[in-house]
């Protein structure tokens, strides 16, 4: 007969029956200053960023991660190196964990969106999950590309620990994944740059350990 284990069961027994993952924000950009939206944009970490990514790489070393796997744009990969270099493993990037595309909006500072397209920028603001910029995508549109490649990357790598270097924007769509938060939550989830959250992955439920711990 087969025996049912509940979650507290799960919680409670050795790390072999889960998944864990290192859910990680890319570091400081050559832009961030400016609170430009980037988006599908191929930003680099400026000087303070490498900084954030090494300090954070010093911080996993404790860890016993066995994969890296990181979005195809230029700020995560490059984080992902860094720490991948720090740790002993070569990043494998997987283009479904690119920031939102926002369209025609890429590229422009906060104040030139309000400025230029403020009935655009108040109805996404009122309907975060679903509008979706000219050009570009929605948050339900990315939780449609990120999640299911998630899973497959926890199917395949079940009972090991795995780092994600990622954007903003996603990480807060799989936080909100795992804690069953209508994605219109996305803006109460603070995400630093080179933050780091750990979430468990059980047969029965997913985990979350930590949100947004600073470098």
């Amino acid at each position: 007969m087969h025996k049912t284990v509940s979650i507290q069961q799960e919680l409670e027994s050795n790390s072999d029956n889960r998944t864990r993952l290192y859910l990680v924000r890319h570091g400081e950009l050559t832009t961030s200053r400016e609170w430009r939206y980037v988006g599908h944009m191929d930003v680099e970490l400026n000087d303070n960023g490498v900084n954030q990514i090494k300090k954070l790489g010093i911080r996993l070393l404790q860890e016993n991660i066995h994969h890296v796997l990181a979005s195809d744009l230029q700020r995560c990969v490059k984080s992902a190196e860094i720490i991948g270099a720090m740790i002993g493993l070569t990043p494998v990037s997987y283009k479904e964990f690119r920031e939102i595309n926002i369209g025609h909006w890429e590229g422009m500072t906060l104040e030139e969106i309000v400025t230029e397209y403020k009935e655009e920028f108040d109805e996404r603001s009122s309907n975060l999950a679903t509008f979706r910029v000219s050009g570009g995508e929605s948050f339900k549109d990315v939780y449609e590309r990120v999640i299911p490649q998630l899973e497959a990357c926890i199917k395949k790598h079940r009972g090991e620990n795995i780092l994600l270097v990622a954007h903003g924007g996603v990480n807060r769509v799989i936080l909100c994944h795992v804690l069953g938060l209508d994605l219109n939550n996305l803006v109460k989830i603070d995400q630093a740059y080179a933050c780091l959250n750990i979430i468990d992955f059980f047969e029965s439920t997913p985990v979350v350990r930590l949100i947004n711990q600073p470098v």
